[in-house]
Formats: structure tokens, sequence, C-alpha cells
């Protein structure tokens, strides 16, 4: 949730700002996918109807995944997720007590969904290899700008909630760390 001081300007801003930057994984899991496939279905569907089913199931819960994220950013950070109009507060409510980046999984999600769907198996393809700047942007300017910017807390955060495969169960802030845990941030990831 937003804080109180913060006033009706900067959450109208944090609005408009997210709804602008919707654009980018609305190219990474729409666009992309579009050019590299024009959402021909390859027939035969490898998996046939099952293997649809599921593809239009991810697809759903990455669309879905992506528009909770961005009211999050609105509403409880006060700001966008680009880098150049970041949020004021660090975002840990929602989907981002499951996992760390949840927009970035459910983009893949999107796209693999897509491929299963379609039965364009470079989907896959593309999937994987998106990833591999998503997870360098991640690891060396996403992650050490939050540490900078909301020290002990992001800290906290980090240690408790898995960068990339989501927890079974929520993380409550302020609740002592769980036994047995291994802190997010551990190459054991």
């Amino acid at each position: 949730m937003a804080v109180s001081g913060d006033t009706k300007s900067e959450r109208r801003r944090a609005a408009v700002g997210t709804a602008v930057f919707a654009l980018a994984p609305a190219t990474a899991a729409g666009l992309v996918p579009w050019l590299l496939t024009r959402w021909q279905v390859r027939r035969p569907v490898p998996g046939k109807a099952p293997a649809q089913l599921a593809g239009a199931l991810l697809l759903g819960a990455g669309a879905s995944v992506i528009a909770n994220s961005f009211v999050h950013f609105a509403v409880e950070g006060v700001g966008t997720p680009a880098p150049f109009a970041p949020p004021k507060h660090l975002v840990v409510g929602g989907l981002y007590r499951y996992v760390r980046n949840p927009m970035y999984v459910a983009i893949a999600a999107a796209v693999t969904g897509q491929g299963l769907l379609l039965g364009q198996p470079k989907l896959f393809a593309a999937a994987a290899l998106g990833a591999v700047p998503v997870t360098a942007f991640v690891k060396f300017y996403e992650e050490p700008t939050l540490a900078r910017k909301f020290g002990a807390e992001y800290q906290v955060y980090r240690d408790n909630v898995p960068r990339w495969l989501p927890r079974l169960t929520p993380w409550r802030p302020g609740a002592a760390p769980e036994q047995g845990v291994a802190p997010a941030h551990q190459p054991a990831q």
C-alpha cells in the first residue's frame, strides 16, 4: 500500500508512468512472439490439446501476473518498474511476497505459453535467450541499485524471497526468517 505521506500527484504520476512502461513487457511477451510466428498455429500442434491448454493457462497466468505487478509498483511503490522512474518504496506485497521478479517470470511464462499454444518451439528458444540479458540486468544493475536505495530493508527481503523460483507460501515482512530456508541470494538458487 502507498504510504500516507505520498501525495496525490506522486500517486497519479506513478500510475501514468507505470501504464506507459507497460509497453516494455507488452513488447517482450506480445510483439516479439508475433514477429517470430505471426501467431500462426503449427499443424499438428505437438502435444495436441493438452499442450495448447497448458499454453493458454501459462499465457493467461503470465498476463495476470504482469498486470498485478504493475499495480503494485504504482500503488505500493509509488513509482514504476522503469529505471528512469523507480519506485519510492520497496515493493514487497502481492506476488512479490512469493518471488522477487514476478514480472520477468511472467513474461517468460507468457512467451512459453504461446509456444505451447501455437506449437511453435522457436518461442521456447526466444524465452531462453531472453532470460540471458534479463538475468544479467537483475544481477548487475537492479539488485545492486535496490540494495543501495533500500539498504537493510532490501537485504531482509532478498534473504527471504527467491529471485526466480516462487516460494510456496507468502513471505510476511517482519516475520522471523524460516529455519532451513537458504537466503535467496545464495548461489544455490
